[in-house]
C-alpha cells in the first residue's frame, strides 16, 4: 500500500489515502473521510511510484 496525500475537490482538506501498490493503473470512487462526498479517485504507478493521480468531483 502506497500512502498519498491530496486535497478535496469539495471541502479542499488535505486527506490521505492508501492506493493499492500491487495495480499498475486504476479507478475507483471512494468518499471524502472529511465531508463524505464521493470523489471519483483515478492513479497510476511504476515502480512503486505514483506518476499520475487524479481526484475529481462527481458532477
Amino acid at each position: 500500500m502506497i500512502e498519498h496525500f491530496f486535497q478535496c475537490p469539495y471541502c479542499w482538506e488535505e486527506i490521505s489515502m492508501l492506493l493499492d501498490g500491487s495495480l499498475s493503473q486504476t479507478e475507483y470512487i471512494e468518499d471524502c473521510e472529511v465531508c463524505c462526498n464521493p470523489i471519483n479517485i483515478s492513479f497510476q504507478q511504476e515502480e512503486e511510484s505514483i506518476v499520475s493521480f487524479s481526484a475529481q468531483a462527481m458532477d
